[in-house]
C-alpha cells in the first residue's frame, strides 16, 4: 500500500466512523486528556491500516485497534501519575500559607533534585518513574538486580535531602 491510498483509506475511515473515535475517546479521558487520547487514536489508526486485509469489517478493526490504544494509553497514565504520587510523597508538605499551585513547584523541585543525582542514580530513577522492574533497570545497565536495588535507595534517600534542602530554600 502506498502512502497516497494509505492517506485516502485514512480519510474514509476517520470521516465515516468518527463516532467510533469520539466514543473510545470519551469513554477513557476527560477534559483535555480526552484530546491526547484522540491525537493517540488517531495515530494508531494510521500506523494499523497497513495491517488490515478485509478479513474483518472495518467496524470490527477500528474498535480493535482503538481499545486496544486506550487501554494502553490508560494503564501507561496511570502508572505515570502513580509513580509521580510516589515521589511526591518525597516531598516536605507544602507550609499552610503556600500558594494554591504547588504542585507544579513540587513537580520541578523533583526534577531538579533528580538532575543533582550522579548520572546512573539519575537513569536508574527515571527508568523507576517509568516503572520498570529492577531486573529491567539491570540489564539496561549491566548491574544486577540487588545492585540497583541499593543505587535506588540511597538515591531516594539523597532525594529525600535534596527535596527538604529546596523546599527551606523557598520557605
Amino acid at each position: 500500500m502506498n502512502s497516497t491510498e494509505q492517506q485516502e483509506r485514512f480519510d474514509d475511515w476517520t470521516r465515516e466512523h468518527a463516532a467510533i473515535l469520539h466514543h473510545v475517546a470519551n469513554g477513557f479521558a476527560e477534559g483535555v486528556d480526552r484530546q491526547d487520547l484522540m491525537q493517540e487514536l488517531l495515530l494508531a489508526v494510521w500506523k494499523a491500516i497497513p495491517a488490515f486485509r478485509g478479513e474483518s469489517q472495518v467496524t470490527s478493526f477500528l474498535f480493535r485497534v482503538t481499545h486496544n490504544t486506550a487501554l494502553t494509553w490508560r494503564r501507561t497514565r496511570h502508572n505515570y501519575q502513580r509513580r509521580v504520587e510516589q515521589f511526591e510523597a518525597l516531598t516536605p508538605p507544602a507550609p499552610t500559607d503556600a500558594p494554591p499551585d504547588r504542585s507544579g513547584v513540587q513537580l520541578e523541585q523533583l526534577y531538579a533534585a533528580i538532575r543533582q543525582l550522579p548520572p546512573v542514580d539519575r537513569s536508574l530513577m527515571l527508568l523507576s518513574l517509568d516503572g520498570l522492574s529492577y531486573r529491567e533497570m539491570a540489564g539496561v545497565h549491566g548491574l544486577t538486580e540487588s545492585n540497583v536495588g541499593v543505587r535506588l535507595n540511597r538515591a531516594r534517600q539523597k532525594l529525600t535531602e535534596t527535596l527538604k534542602t529546596l523546599s527551606h530554600e523557598l520557605d
